[in-house]
Order: structure tokens, then C-alpha cells, then sequence
């Protein structure tokens, strides 16, 4: 990957390809999650796995790191004697199902075999281990592509690297594995010859979809991973009944929410965490970010960013605005080239918008700000920090004030806050 991250903890949609993995396996399995990384990858992994919620997860080190066989022999001294089955999973590997994962482990469990793979058969397998298979259809070995022939390289159906065995006989297997190969390293693969040498059976599970074989050793790979995933969120929101206008250009991470109804359009970043209620409108070329929330009918259209702020029902922010720690009422109307000024170099300051408010097109809210329930302002107004509107007020001006009108002024000739008016 070229790059001082470790791989496992580069962002696929919206979550660290290890945390993906993780979850899986804290879904599917009883008996606890075990992670094994390297050395300068324990503290960034440490960390990602407690923000997501799984900080029970134990953590191992492997140092050095010698290969899959030793990362899982590594695994299997923090285990207790008590038989049990282990399912090995891979932290680059973020796009397998639990329905797949649950029919390795029901195979598994239904057959007499000491360990089952996971395997898949795609068209070009070069980089991938090869599946030698026998008569009775049980795995004899695999066949690293590194150490392949040209015969067994023609093989198209290739090792996932994915497999679960009893533990005892895995942990006899395990520590059997040697090194002699092209990397020197202890390939866990080497534990099927191993236990068909004891005259134990070794079993395979064929994906359904050797999509979720991929894993990724490059950012070409890992661009492939995502664009997957991409694919499949928005599939599982269209048969949700949203309406994604062009699946190929909008971009939904993988834990956002969107109620029936609502519209996608083209061009459309919607982050991590982002909850949309139905019926809304969401772009084209809109980016909500972490911690927004739409409810029912609320409208985000074209270069509007929203980050961490909640839209109120049917409100409307449609142009070239941005949003951030703000909460805008029902029905209110933002006007185009809006911003709240949230930050003010040190500190995240909140906006408050009421229900029915009319924001002017262009207007500055510097934040702590507020504006009450059916206030507006007029365009270009800069609404200074600490400022409050009130319910019905409006304020114009830099900075911005209550409009008022002077006694001798013509109906309905527009006021400046000062009173002075303007034709």
C-alpha cells in the first residue's frame, strides 16, 4: 500500500476494513473475537476497534509477523483447552456475507471433516492459492501461486484463505507447519496436507458470489473493494424503496440510513452515520457528512454540505450552502450561499434555527447564534455570535439588526437597520 497505515485500517465505506470484518465475526461467533496484528500496527488498531465498539476484542502481537500459520498459531495459545470450532477471517478481506460465513459454519458442523475452506472460482486467479481437489471432492492441498506449476495455475477455483477447524486437531496441525516455500514464511494453507496425512478429511465451501473473495495489497485493489461495497448499499436501499437516480456516481457509506421514498441524485456523498427520513430530496452534488440527520421531507440540494446538524421536517436548504452544528426547524427555508460560521479557530459553536424561519439568500451565521421560530433575515446579513432573533423578528445589515421603519417613511419602502431609507 505504500503508505505508513496499516492496510486493515483503510477506510472502506465509511469503516476501517478491519472493523468490517470484526463485526462479522463478533455477529457470528459465541466464543469471542481474537485479533492478531504486527507490532507498529497494535495502537492505530487498538484504537479503531474501541471507537467502533468492539474494544473487548483481544488483541495479539505477532512479532515478527511470519506468515498467516504463525499469526493463527499466535491465536490459538490465547485459547483455552476446550474444544471448539475457530473460524479464520482476514482484516483485507471486508466484503464477505454472514449468510456465506454461516454456511461454511453449518457444512462445517454438518460433515466429518477436520477443517472446511471457503473457496471461490474466478476468472483470473493469478496472486491466489490454488484448490487441488480429489476424487471424493475433499481438498488435498493448495498450492500457493508463487510455487504453482503451469498445470495448477490453470485451476480457477482459488483459496479465500477463509476456513474453520476444531480446535484440536488445528492446534496439532498448526504447529506441524514449517517454511519451507518461496517466502519463508508458515502458510496456514499447509495444514491441509497436514491432516490428510493423519487421514482427516478437509472439506470446501464454493461462494456463491466470489465477489466476496476480494481483498486488496494495492489502492487499485482496495478502490475495486469499495466500488463493491458501494454497489451493494445502494442495492439494499433501492430494494428499500430509494430512489439512487444514478447508483455509479453516489457514493453511501455503509451504516447511513434512509427511509422509503426519498430521492438520491447523481453526484452524492453521504457519509458515515447519516440518518435520512422518508420522502426527502438529497443532491444532486449535496455531501452529508458525519452525525446529520434529515427528517421526513426535508430537501438538501445542489453544493450544500451538512455536517453534524439536524434538518427539520420539510425544511429546505437548496443552493451553495453549508451547515454545520446547526438545527433547523420544520418548514424553515435556508437561502442560497448560506453558512453557519461554526468555528471560531479553537472551538465548535452550535446554530439554532426555529421552525418556519426564512433564511436570506448569502447570510452569515456566527455561531452561538439563534434564530427564533418564523425569524428571517435578509440577504447578506451577518448575524454576529451571541446574537439572538426573536420569534418573528427580522434582521438585516452587516452587522445584522432588527429592521425597523421610520415614522415618516412610505409604506412599504424597504428599511436599513438604522432607519434610513432605501429606494
Amino acid at each position: 500500500m505504500k503508505s505508513p497505515a496499516p492496510k486493515v485500517l483503510f477506510d472502506v465505506c465509511g469503516v476501517p476494513s478491519l472493523v468490517h470484518v470484526v463485526a462479522q465475526a463478533a455477529e457470528i461467533g459465541r466464543g469471542g473475537v481474537l485479533v492478531v496484528v504486527s507490532p507498529d500496527g497494535q495502537d492505530a488498531c487498538r484504537c479503531a476497534l474501541a471507537e467502533a465498539g468492539f474494544g473487548s476484542a483481544l488483541l495479539l502481537i505477532q512479532d515478527p509477523p511470519l506468515g498467516t500459520g504463525h499469526a493463527v498459531r499466535e491465536a490459538l495459545a490465547g485459547l483455552p483447552a476446550e474444544e471448539c470450532d475457530v473460524l479464520v477471517l482476514y482484516g483485507d478481506g471486508p466484503c464477505l456475507r454472514k449468510d456465506s460465513l454461516e454456511r461454511l459454519l453449518e457444512e462445517h458442523r454438518a460433515s466429518s471433516n477436520a477443517a472446511t475452506l471457503l473457496t471461490a472460482k474466478i476468472p483470473e486467479p493469478k496472486g491466489y492459492g490454488r484448490v487441488v481437489a480429489g476424487p471424493d471432492g475433499a481438498v488435498e492441498r493448495i498450492v500457493e501461486d508463487l510455487d504453482a506449476d503451469a498445470r495448477t495455475r490453470k485451476i480457477d477455483e482459488v483459496n479465500t484463505g477463509v476456513l474453520v477447524f476444531a480446535l484440536s486437531s488445528g492446534r496439532r496441525a498448526v504447529q506441524a507447519i514449517g517454511r519451507n516455500n518461496a517466502k519463508g514464511e508458515y502458510y496456514l494453507t499447509d495444514i491441509v496436507e497436514i491432516l490428510r496425512a493423519a487421514g482427516q478429511r478437509v472439506g470446501r465451501v464454493l461462494l456463491d458470489d466470489p465477489g466476496e473473495a476480494r481483498s486488496f495489497n494495492s489502492h487499485e485493489e482496495l478502490a475495486a473493494v469499495r466500488r463493491l461495497l458501494r454497489e451493494r448499499i445502494a442495492r439494499r436501499h433501492q430494494e428499500n424503496g430509494v430512489d439512487i437516480v444514478d447508483p455509479a456516481t453516489t457514493y453511501i457509506d455503509a451504516d447511513v440510513e434512509i427511509g422509503p421514498g426519498t430521492r438520491v441524485l447523481p453526484c452524492t456523498v453521504i457519509g458515515a452515520g447519516v440518518r435520512i427520513g422518508s420522502g426527502c430530496v438529497v443532491g444532486p452534488f449535496a455531501h452529508l457528512r458525519v452525525k446529520t440527520v434529515l427528517e421526513d421531507g426535508a430537501q438538501i440540494g445542489n453544493f450544500t454540505e451538512v455536517k453534524k446538524s439536524i434538518i427539520g421536517a420539510g425544511a429546505r436548504a437548496k443552493h451553495l450552502t453549508y451547515l454545520g452544528d446547526a438545527t433547523v426547524g420544520a418548514q424553515s427555508n435556508i437561502g442560497c450561499g448560506t453558512i453557519t460560521a461554526n468555528f471560531d479557530g479553537k472551538t465548535k459553536h452550535a446554530t439554532m434555527i426555529g421552525a418556519g424561519a426564512s433564511i436570506g439568500s448569502g447570510t452569515v451565521l456566527v455561531a452561538p447564534c439563534e434564530v427564533g421560530a418564523g425569524g428571517s433575515t435578509g440577504a447578506g446579513a451577518v448575524v454576529l455570535r451571541n446574537c439572538r432573533i426573536g420569534p418573528g423578528e427580522v434582521f438585516v445589515g452587516v452587522p445584522a439588526r432588527p429592521l425597523s421603519r421610520r415614522a415618516d417613511a412610505p409604506a412599504g419602502a424597504p428599511q436599513a437597520p438604522d432607519g434610513e431609507v432605501h429606494s
